[in-house]
């Protein structure tokens, strides 16, 4: 994974609102230059199981870069002792966690220390939902999930990057949850911007976190009333 040591050079955009003291912070994640080349996943098409639901060989989708460089499944979140421990987790819907295809949907994802994570087997095969926590404190747990079974619930209590979810069935199978202890983070979609809402006042250091492509970061002020615009650019090798 690339190390980046310093804050990232960026321009931060500040746009005037309404009144009231929370803002939003907006931008966008870049991808400069050819990603790396995905790989096939053989063992998918070869699957007697999974095989049938896929009409080409599936590959891997770490990088999932739009025509001009839109860069999706980026962890953005801020940083800051003021908004550290703030979990509203509990409070907060669940977020769901799908098999379909023999293959984990949404492949990066983000929630709160608390919150519930819904997983669900849609497929016609069982599955195996077997989370991997790397931080104490993060329960670790294996269950077999046979098709039209209940859903499962999984909620973490600690503060961990890409812990990850896998099937010990379909050794393919992977998705990764970044866990927070405040509610001011957001995942880029597949037009690579982001939305952090209702941030309150005060200065932050913001973060950008690919699995493989690096995590560039910079300081961010907030000010009462007023939005911010903030982009990350991630080059090749």
């Amino acid at each position: 994974m690339r190390k980046y040591n310093a804050f990232m050079a960026a321009g931060v955009l500040a746009l005037a609102v309404g009144t009231g003291t929370a803002a939003d912070i907006t931008g966008t994640a870049t991808f400069k230059g050819t990603p790396p080349a995905e790989v096939p996943i053989a063992a998918v098409k070869e699957n007697p199981d999974c095989g049938k639901f896929h009409n080409t060989t599936p590959t891997t989708h770490h990088y999932v870069v739009g025509p001009k460089g839109e860069f999706a499944n980026v962890v953005v979140y801020l940083e800051s002792p003021s908004i550290s421990g703030k979990s509203t987790g509990e409070s907060a819907p669940p977020v769901l966690l799908d098999q379909q295809g023999c293959e984990y949907s949404p492949a990066i994802f983000a929630v709160q220390t608390g919150q519930k994570i819904t997983v669900k087997n849609s497929d016609p095969v069982p599955h195996n939902v077997h989370d991997k926590p790397t931080v104490e404190g993060n329960k670790e747990m294996n269950n077999l999930q046979m098709p039209g079974s209940a859903d499962l619930t999984f909620t973490f209590t600690k503060p961990e990057m890409f812990l990850k979810f896998q099937c010990d069935v379909h050794p393919w199978m992977f998705s990764w949850v970044s866990v927070f202890d405040h509610p001011y983070f957001a995942v880029t979609g597949p037009d690579g911007t982001f939305k952090i809402a209702n941030v309150p006042p005060g200065k932050y250091i913001i973060h950008a976190e690919h699995r493989k492509a690096g995590k560039p970061k910079q300081e961010i002020e907030v000010k009462e009333g007023v939005n911010a615009q903030v982009s990350f650019t991630f080059p090749a090798d």
